[in-house]
């Protein structure tokens, strides 16, 4: 009696240990919603970056190290140019737009550090978009937000030149607000590394009406071409730069937000250029571009081997002067552009290299997301048998094509 009653026990507890139910229809369908979503999350937000950047590579320039022909490559120092991110400030800043557009500069940035490993970047004007105006407690938190999403490693350097929301435009900008840009971004206007140099220019300092902040920039410049210029002839003068000693003698790369003057963008080309119907628009000096004396003063003081620039927001390759290159970088933002990029540059002392490198493009991204949407409607339709199982139609076809 003990023993059937204790093996009835024994069995009425493996019914109850195995007599789960088996999942429902509904489980079903919320386990393929949540996978269908969580993995389009994880490519639109994560791995696209990856696939879009990982096929960009670095310019190869081969200049010998004796300029002869003779002994391995001398290294290329390997930078990174990128334009107007307009980090959007408190008053015309949507909480929405912020979240989008910000987190896809976020995750370009970081993921083109991770693959190209740049040993410095620099951002050709415009970062903030509320810079003009903001308050001191917007612009630290908007100064905290970049800081964020440009994070970077110690050894690589991050360089920064003003733009005209940064600081203004000349009639706005004034002694506080190009302080405090300064005191966020390094205010060196000459930057020298591995016998190249770069020069930064604050643009909407270059109006040329003598103000004391424009008389201050033009100085600079000018103690600036004196240092190149000496630099460049000490082979043949040597001592005559002083105790400080020479800079590289390698013409310098100038950088600014404004371009060079030129009347339009009429002569550029390309998919990332300015719309067919903008380009024939004509430029107004001081605003769009830089005006026809200060563009003529920096390219006779500096005499630079490469201009980059900002500002227009579309890319475009001009030549000034006697074959001097200037390239306009495309902003960096999908607010600004579908398709946006950075430039990649290898640099020698004496030669460079340039190319492309695309970001993804924001329609792809809403395309995939749409798509993914019309997924998830299909598999809901199709539970609730509102919709006959696409899977399901097609055996049937394919079982009538036989038949007949």
């Amino acid at each position: 009696m003990d023993l059937t009653l204790g093996s009835s026990r024994h069995t009425m507890a493996v019914i109850r240990l195995g007599s789960g139910r088996p999942p429902t229809r509904r489980a079903f369908l919320l386990l393929k919603l949540t996978a269908v979503t969580l993995s389009v999350l994880l490519f639109c937000e994560f791995l696209i970056y990856y696939g879009v950047i990982v096929r960009c590579h670095w310019p190869e320039v081969e200049t010998p190290a004796d300029g002869r022909g003779r002994g391995p490559p001398e290294p290329a120092l390997r930078a990174m140019f990128l334009a107007d991110t307009h980090l959007l400030g408190a008053v015309r800043g949507h909480w929405l737009d912020k979240l989008r557009r910000e987190w896809q500069m976020e995750r370009a940035f970081q993921t083109a550090l991770w693959l190209l490993q740049p040993e410095v970047v620099f951002i050709l004007g415009d970062v903030f978009d509320e810079g003009k105006w903001s308050s001191s407690q917007a612009w630290a938190d908007d100064v905290g937000r970049f800081q964020t999403m440009f994070r970077h490693p110690a050894h690589v350097q991050l360089r920064v030149v003003a733009g005209n929301h940064d600081v203004g435009f000349h009639y706005q900008m004034n002694t506080y607000k190009i302080k405090r840009f300064e005191k966020v971004f390094n205010p060196e206007r000459l930057f020298s590394w591995k016998g190249i140099n770069f020069v930064l220019v604050n643009s909407v300092a270059m109006e040329g009406d003598g103000c004391d902040i424009c008389s201050g920039a033009e100085a600079e410049l000018l103690e600036i071409s004196r240092q190149l210029n000496c630099s460049r002839e000490q082979e043949h003068h040597p001592g005559r730069c002083g105790d400080g000693g020479p800079l590289p003698a390698s013409a310098p790369v100038l950088l600014q937000h404004f371009p060079l003057y030129r009347r339009s963008d009429a002569h550029c080309s390309g998919e990332d250029a300015a719309p067919p119907a903008e380009r024939g628009i004509p430029f107004q000096e001081r605003y769009d571009v830089l005006s026809r004396e200060a563009s003529r003063k920096l390219l006779w003081w500096l005499r630079p081997r490469l201009v980059l620039s900002g500002h227009t927001h579309h890319a475009c390759e001009v030549l000034h002067g006697a074959g001097v290159l200037e390239v306009s970088v495309p902003s960096f933002s999908w607010r600004n552009r579908n398709d946006p990029s950075f430039i990649m540059g290898s640099f020698t002392p004496t030669d460079y290299v340039l190319a492309k490198c695309p970001l993804p493009r924001e329609d792809t991204v809403l395309t995939t997301y749409c798509g993914a949407a019309g997924c998830l409607v299909v598999l809901t339709l199709v539970h609730v048998r509102l919709l006959a199982s696409p899977l399901h139609v097609g055996w049937n076809l394919l079982r009538k094509f036989k038949t007949t």
